[in-house]
């Protein structure tokens, strides 16, 4: 029982640390390791040396993919290469369809656009396609906002669930694979909502310009087109997604490619950091006419962006390690016969955490960190039970997106929305896409054994 109440007071302090004083993740993290190895009454030196450990094994294996996968995101943003995906995708669905490729589109550029960057750039298509189309403003900025949503939580290389999977050690590849089962019928949910509500949920509109409201987020700076085409728009995501996912295949027990020359190439090129490496310099095709000045800043402003993320997710990995050297899955005595009861615990936790502080990468990171020593305990320490173990976390991060979540703001301030309809339109969607993401992971794990 002693135990429980430890982690009851750390994740409190967490929240308390984020919420009401404002102290970065970084800081809030390394000291409820501190205090959770005084609690369990470890060494101090010990401590130290758990933190210190488990903060550089975590960059080791996440680090450059972050900076990789960030470096992506700035040359698409920078070049309009995601408002070319954009145009593409809208050209594949048809006018029509429009509501559900914003929906696409948003899955598609979340996974190497932060989702905030991602609605920013594409909120005035949202205003284009209702005008053209006599459709709710309201309607295409939920479906726009949850497709974005849904891969900032459950695919790589988006920060969060790369993140997740280092510190729980599971199979990247995996996790991609998985996470697109689960975040494909979430997306949709998210698109199903919005035409619900755009119908049924009256919506405001504010007559003034966004330019005068205040607490407004400033949009990235517009750049010079640079005719970036459709494939390599999408090459820099398709490429390291592919050699991701073939890595995980060839390495499956039957060796379907054999063990010979083509198992060793795709094993090279399908490690994470190798394929976000290409996807990179395949990033930097696009912004081949921009000038070198221009090229070296997006690049250093994309690396000051991704060492928060690596710092945090660090500070995750420290904070976990503490808890593996303090034994605390052998202090809990779970039953490993609680797989199902596992999940729940991961979503939950996650879930509590997003809702209390806002940050989904927060929650995700931090609930990581204290899953990871449970895995055996709960019976998730096999390849699918960490895959498992990361969705739910992802699902219990986006459950739910309310007014002190970020994105919440971005949301309702580039598409004009009041609070009240948007706690009850994209606020709502939240909770459903991530219900059901829970339960798709559930069955997954029913079907898997």
């Amino acid at each position: 029982m002693e135990i429980f109440l430890i982690l009851f007071f750390v994740i409190l302090f967490i929240i308390i640390a984020t919420v009401k004083f404002k102290v970065h993740p970084v800081f809030s993290l390394v000291i409820a390791a501190l205090i959770t190895g005084g609690l369990l009454g470890k060494e101090s030196g010990i401590i130290v040396g758990a933190i210190t450990e488990g903060f550089g094994k975590t960059l080791s294996a996440i680090g450059l993919i972050i900076a990789f996968g960030t470096v992506i995101g700035a040359f698409l943003e920078r070049t309009g290469g995601t408002k070319v995906i954009a145009d593409s995708v809208l050209k594949w669905i048809g006018l029509k369809r429009s509501p559900l490729a914003m929906n696409i589109t948003g899955f598609v550029i979340s996974i190497p656009v932060f989702c905030d960057s991602g609605f920013i750039i594409l909120s005035s298509l949202n205003k284009a396609l209702s005008k053209k189309t006599g459709l709710p403003v309201l309607l295409f900025a939920v479906s726009l906002a949850t497709g974005l949503y849904t891969a900032h939580v459950f695919i790589p290389p988006t920060p969060g669930p790369l993140a997740a999977a280092a510190v729980l050690e599971a199979d990247l590849g995996l996790v991609f694979l998985f996470g697109m089962l689960v975040a494909i019928p979430v997306s949709l949910v998210g698109y199903l909502w919005a035409r619900f509500a755009g119908k049924s949920i009256a919506h405001h509109i504010e007559e003034d310009d966004f330019d005068e409201l205040p607490g407004k987020e400033t949009p990235p700076p517009k750049t010079p087109g640079y005719k970036v085409t459709t494939i390599s728009a999408f090459l820099p995501l398709v490429i390291p997604i592919t050699f991701i996912a073939l890595k995980s295949i060839v390495n499956y027990p039957t060796h379907p490619f054999g063990e010979g020359t083509i198992y060793s190439i795709l094993n090279f090129v399908g490690d994470p950091t190798i394929s976000l490496l290409i996807g990179a310099l395949l990033a930097f095709n696009i912004g081949r006419k921009a000038s070198l000045d221009e090229r070296s800043k997006w690049v250093i402003t994309a690396l000051k962006d991704a060492g928060s993320i690596i710092l945090i997710t660090g500070a995750g990995g420290a904070f976990g390690n503490v808890l593996r050297q303090a034994d605390i899955a052998g202090l809990i005595n779970l039953d490993a016969q609680m797989v199902q009861g596992g999940i729940l615990v991961a979503f939950g936790i996650a879930a509590i955490l997003k809702t209390a502080q806002g940050s989904s990468t927060v929650s995700i990171i931090t609930t990581a960190a204290i899953m990871a020593p449970l895995l055996v305990s709960l019976g998730l320490d096999s390849a699918m039970g960490k895959t498992l173990t990361v969705l739910a976390i992802g699902a219990g991060a986006m459950t739910v997106s309310h007014i002190n979540d970020s994105y919440f703001w971005v949301v309702t301030q580039f598409s004009k929305m009041n609070v009240k309809t948007a706690l009850r339109s994209f606020t709502t969607a939240t909770f459903l896409q991530g219900i059901t993401a829970l339960i798709i992971i559930l069955i997954i794990q029913a079907i898997s054994g």
